[in-house]
């Protein structure tokens, strides 16, 4: 299972530490986080107590409404669990309580300037992004007009030059070689690099090059959602299904379905500019239009 301890929460979003310095290695297993309500009147049916426990305005406003007796009762209710770490938001004042209560049971109590709206929004996809299942694959991810492709084929077929291309065209190379794919969801696959090799393109012949280095920052990003999957592989003739509409295919990487393509390579064939094609023509899809089905409605209106 992944995981990220509470320094690296604290370092991300410039965390200030109230309380429980020492226990910063804990870690964090779980993604989104919660905001205690019921726990604090006694009911810990489904209490996530692996996840981060915010504590904003509606919350510390309470407690604070509480005697003396009763904030003890409530805020130790919840601290016997043990979550990961408590994060106050708005910069609130008068938490002397929750800092000995934090402290005394090892748990870190974190306090951000960030309203809890604004916090929560980016917490939660921070944790979604940093805890999320992921496999690495051999291939390259590029950006074409804003579409995250995913390019694959055997070793040696054309699949980095193809990149570098598309980067000339003004693109994106998000990874070459190793491809990292986060599922963010059922729905949704992120592609991005494995750090050692961002911004290097490998050349056959030419050797390693740096893309931001040679191309300026535009020519990289960092991650993008992969929405195409696209095989280069050796030319056959014959092969070719040539039909107005190719029947769909899907690879699926870690349960999620994305829309497969193949590509057949062959000397003088435009293969940066048919991936174009395909990006355009995924994006043209999804806005509701075919050309397959425009092209028939033409030619029964000519049979009119």
């Amino acid at each position: 299972m992944k995981s990220i301890t509470v320094k690296t929460l604290q370092q991300r979003f410039k965390l200030e530490v109230l309380a429980g310095e020492e226990q910063m290695h804990r870690e964090i297993t779980r993604p989104r986080a919660h905001r205690p309500g019921l726990e604090f009147v006694g009911y810990f049916d489904y209490f996530p107590m692996n996840r981060v426990q915010v504590l904003g305005r509606k919350e510390i406003n309470y407690l604070h409404k509480q005697t003396e007796e009763e904030r003890n009762l409530h805020i130790g209710n919840v601290v016997k669990y043990h979550p990961p770490c408590f994060i106050v938001t708005s910069k609130q004042e008068g938490l002397k309580y929750l800092m000995i209560y934090c402290q005394q049971e090892g748990i870190p109590l974190l306090r951000t300037d960030e309203t809890t709206t604004e916090f929560l929004g980016k917490l939660d996809a921070f944790l979604v992004q940093a805890l999320a299942p992921e496999i690495a694959v051999h291939g390259v991810c590029v950006n074409v007009s804003g579409i995250g492709i995913l390019l694959r084929g055997k070793s040696g077929i054309g699949k980095s030059e193809t990149a570098h291309t598309l980067i000339r065209r003004g693109h994106r190379l998000v990874a070459d070689d190793i491809v990292v794919l986060k599922k963010l969801s059922s729905q949704t696959l992120l592609g991005t690099h494995n750090e050692t090799t961002k911004e290097f393109l490998a050349l056959r012949s030419i050797g390693l090059i740096n893309v931001v280095r040679l191309y300026g920052r535009k020519a990289f990003q960092d991650e993008t959602r992969i929405v195409l999957d696209i095989e280069l592989s050796p030319w056959q003739d014959q092969a070719l299904n040539n039909d107005l509409e190719l029947e769909p295919k899907f690879t699926e990487y870690q349960g999620v379905r994305i829309p497969h393509l193949e590509i057949q390579l062959q000397p003088g064939r435009d293969v940066a500019g048919m991936i174009e094609a395909a990006a355009n023509s995924w994006y043209l899809k999804q806005q509701g239009y075919s050309a397959a089905e425009e092209f028939m409605k033409r030619i029964e209106g000519e049979m009119k």
